[in-house]
C-alpha cells in the first residue's frame, strides 16, 4: 500500500457506482446470507413459525452481544433461521441466491462459510451436506459470471473433536478455484472453548493446502488475537477489528501479513461500536494490514457487500481510490486462482481509470 492510497480523507466530485467496482467476498455465512423472503417461504413449506422478533421488523432490533445475554438473543434467531433449511433444494437455493445477490453487486469471488453439521441429518450426512453445497458453487460459478468457493467452518461452541471430524471432511475436498473447499475457519461466541485446543483440526487443514480463516478479535478484545495468531497460525482473521487497542497486536497482523476481514455493519449491529464511524477501518489500514470487507450475515444485519463499501465512503470518507485499493486487497488476499485475480485486479484499475459520473 502507498502512503498516498491511504492518505487524508477526501470526497471525489463525483461517486463512481460502487455495485460496479469488481471485488472478492471473503466473508459470508451460510444461513445469514438467506434473503428473508426465501427464509419466510423456506418456514411456511416445513410449517415452521419464526420469531416475531425476525420477521416483524426488518432487519431485527438486535441487542449488544457485549454480554452473553445479547450474543443469546441473536444465536436464537439465527437458529430458528437455520431450522428452516431442511434438504438438499433448500441448500442449492441458498447458494444459488447468494451467488446471484453477490455479483449483483460487483462481487466476482465468493467464499462462503458453511458447517455442514446443521444440515447432515436432512441430507444423510456431513459428506453429502458438504458435497451439495460444493456442487451448487460450481454450477452457480459456470452460469452467473463469479467464482464460488466454500470455506468449512467449525464451531467454538462445540467439542474440538467435531472439529478434527470437519477438518478431514474438507481436506478431501481441497481445491483451488470454485466449487472446491478453499479454507477452514473457527465461528461462534469467542467467549466459547479455547482457541488453543483448536490448533489439531486446524493442523489437519494446513496439511492438506488449506487457508485457515478464524474468526477472531471482536467480541474479545486484541489478547483474543493474539491467541489466536499463536495457536492457529491463520492466513486471515474475520472481524479482528479490536487490534488497534493494542498497538503492539496491530503491528505483529502486519509484520505476520495476516489479512482481516471486516464487516462494518454487522459491527454496529451487534453494539461492537456504537456507530459506523467508530469502526476502525482507516487505522487498520495505515497500519498496512490487508483488509477484506464483507458483509457477515445480511439476513440479520440487514446490510449486503456494497452497503459496506458504502459504510467507508460515506461514515469513513474513504476516497474512490482508497476504496478501489480495499477491492483489490480483497482479491489479493482471497482463494482465486492467480490467473483470477489479475483479471478482478485490471477491472478494478478500469473501474477507477473511468471518469465518475458528473
Amino acid at each position: 500500500m502507498t502512503t498516498a492510497a491511504w492518505g487524508a480523507p477526501s470526497t471525489p466530485p463525483g461517486r463512481r457506482p460502487l455495485a460496479s467496482l469488481p471485488k472478492a467476498h471473503l466473508h459470508l455465512h451460510f444461513t445469514g446470507s438467506l434473503r428473508l423472503p426465501t427464509l419466510v417461504e423456506l418456514a411456511a413449506g416445513h410449517g415452521l413459525r419464526l420469531p416475531e422478533a425476525l420477521v416483524g421488523q426488518w432487519p431485527p432490533r438486535l441487542a449488544s452481544v457485549q454480554d452473553e445475554r445479547g450474543w443469546f438473543r441473536f444465536q436464537r434467531l439465527y437458529d430458528a433461521a437455520r431450522a428452516c433449511v431442511r434438504g438438499e433444494a433448500d441448500m442449492r437455493r441458498l447458494v444459488r441466491e447468494a451467488a446471484l445477490d453477490d455479483a449483483a453487486e460487483g462481487s466476482r469471488w465468493l467464499e462462503i462459510q458453511v458447517d455442514p453439521t446443521s444440515y447432515a441429518p436432512f441430507v444423510g450426512g456431513l459428506t453429502p451436506a458438504l458435497e451439495i453445497v460444493l456442487d451448487e458453487a460450481g454450477a452457480a460459478s459456470r452460469e452467473l459470471g463469479i467464482g464460488v468457493a466454500v470455506l468449512v467452518a467449525a464451531s467454538r461452541i462445540r467439542n474440538p473433536l467435531d472439529a478434527r471430524t470437519l477438518a478431514r471432511l474438507a481436506a478431501r475436498y481441497a481445491g483451488s478455484g470454485p466449487g472446491a473447499v478453499v479454507g477452514f475457519g473457527l465461528s461462534n461466541d469467542e467467549r466459547r472453548g479455547d482457541t488453543r485446543e483448536f490448533d489439531v483440526a486446524f493442523d489437519i487443514a494446513r496439511r492438506a493446502g488449506l487457508s485457515l480463516m478464524p474468526h477472531a478479535g471482536e467480541l474479545l478484545g486484541p489478547a483474543s488475537i493474539e491467541e489466536t495468531l499463536d495457536a492457529l497460525r491463520p492466513d486471515r482473521i474475520g472481524h479482528g477489528v479490536r487490534a488497534p487497542e493494542d498497538p503492539r497486536v496491530l503491528d505483529r497482523l502486519a509484520n505476520d501479513g495476516v489479512a482481516l476481514e471486516v464487516c462494518p455493519g454487522s459491527n454496529v449491529a451487534l453494539g461492537v461500536f456504537e456507530r459506523a464511524d467508530q469502526v476502525p477501518l482507516r487505522a487498520l489500514a495505515a497500519a498496512g494490514i490487508p483488509l477484506a470487507l464483507g458483509a457477515d450475515d445480511p439476513l440479520l444485519f440487514g446490510s449486503r457487500l456494497v452497503a459496506q463499501y458504502e459504510i467507508a465512503r460515506d461514515d469513513l470518507g474513504f476516497s474512490d481510490p482508497e476504496l478501489a485499493e480495499l477491492a483489490r486487497a480483497s482479491i489479493r488476499v482471497s482463494t482465486a486462482p492467480e490467473a483470477v485475480v489479475a483479471a478482478i485486479l485490471a477491472e478494478i484499475d478500469a473501474w477507477l481509470a473511468a471518469p465518475p459520473p458528473a
